[in-house]
């Protein structure tokens, strides 16, 4: 029993820890905003929820980033979304556009407008 429970909270600690490191990323909100303004507000919008001016041509839409499904993601996930793209979707990859620092202010400008919501 007592070997069960070391094994639990191992894992419990293991996976804290990482969630915990990824929501600790920090980075520039004003300069995330003059980046969101050139390359995301035309899809995301100005309120961040999908509905940019050119949303309404896409096949899929851009994701409301003031849903709870997206502000209960964790940083680490959006680095990856915001470095990567999202398969079969209009949502590319920014890795080879912006520097790791620059994707990280994006990443908190969205936090400012849209912060973590914890799943409960």
């Amino acid at each position: 029993m007592i070997r069960y429970a070391l094994v639990a909270t191992t894992v419990f600690v293991v996976f804290s820890a990482s969630w915990g490191i990824a929501q600790m990323l920090s980075g520039n909100p004003k300069h995330g905003a003059k980046i969101y303004q050139q390359l995301c507000l035309r899809c995301h919008g100005e309120k961040l929820d999908g509905r940019g001016p050119e949303a309404q041509y896409l096949k899929v839409m851009p994701a409301d980033l003031q849903s709870t499904s997206s502000r209960t993601k964790s940083d680490w996930e959006l680095l990856i979304i915001l470095a990567h793209g999202v398969m079969y979707t209009p949502m590319h990859g920014f890795r080879d556009v912006l520097t790791e620092q620059d994707i990280k202010d994006v990443l908190s400008f969205i936090r400012v407008e849209a912060p973590f919501r914890a799943v409960s």
